[in-house]
């Protein structure tokens, strides 16, 4: 029919932009998703993986730390103060597993000797429960500036933090040095004890990660 008139009629120059223009669009389509802005959450998780490489255990860090990227977003002290609490939580665990077993060494072919170490241990962990609660609770102070002697209660707040931290760290340590692989090999119930002494370094790893960020936010406003 006369009227009618397909694609195939048209002139091919019509027929060659439409081409070019169909082509352009196919190469933009996936310029145009490759240069998506990054989001907020890769930002955050980005920011907490930075600091986290400053650790001593860096993938322990992340890995404790990274599900709460979006609380933390891009703050020093927020990411401090959630290292503290991961810490306590787990300290916290560490200490009730450690009394359970304390409470039932006759059972688990423990030597006089792995008994008392056992029960230091467990006092050790309180102490460290202790010292990361107050750590928490002086870190959601709000500080002022200057005293009125011109001395930084900033600076005297962050002191009081880094000591009970460090002295949770110690109480952590001597407990891993009781259950020190000189006394375990060979010996009667080693399994437990090889058991015991992996949990309270991790806890100790922890606690050490916890502190070089403590001592990071302090050094930022020192």
């Amino acid at each position: 029919m006369e009227n009618s008139y397909s694609l195939s009629h048209k002139p091919p120059t019509i027929l060659l932009l439409l081409s070019t223009n169909l082509m352009v669009m196919m190469i933009n389509i996936p310029m145009i998703t490759s240069t998506r802005p990054v989001g907020e959450h890769d930002t955050n998780t980005q920011f907490v993986k930075t600091s986290c490489g400053a650790t001593s255990y860096p993938d322990l860090c992340f890995t404790t730390l990274s599900c709460h990227a979006s609380q933390i977003k891009r703050s020093p002290k927020l990411l401090a103060t959630a290292a503290l609490s991961e810490t306590l939580k787990t300290v916290r665990s560490a200490s009730t597993a450690m009394s359970k077993l304390s409470k039932a060494k006759t059972r688990h072919g423990l030597t006089p000797r792995d008994a008392e170490a056992l029960s230091d241990c467990v006092e050790e962990l309180r102490d460290s429960v202790e010292e990361l609660q107050r750590s928490i609770e002086e870190m959601g102070v709000g500080f002022r500036k200057k005293e009125n002697n011109g001395t930084s209660e900033f600076g005297l707040r962050m002191s009081d933090i880094e000591t009970w931290v460090s002295a949770a760290l110690t109480d952590e340590d001597t407990c891993v040095d009781g259950f020190s692989e000189k006394f375990m090999n060979g010996s009667s119930g080693s399994a437990i004890k090889s058991n015991v002494r992996g949990h309270i370094m991790n806890v100790a790893h922890m606690t050490r990660n916890a502190l070089a960020l403590v001592n990071h936010y302090a050094l930022l406003h020192s």
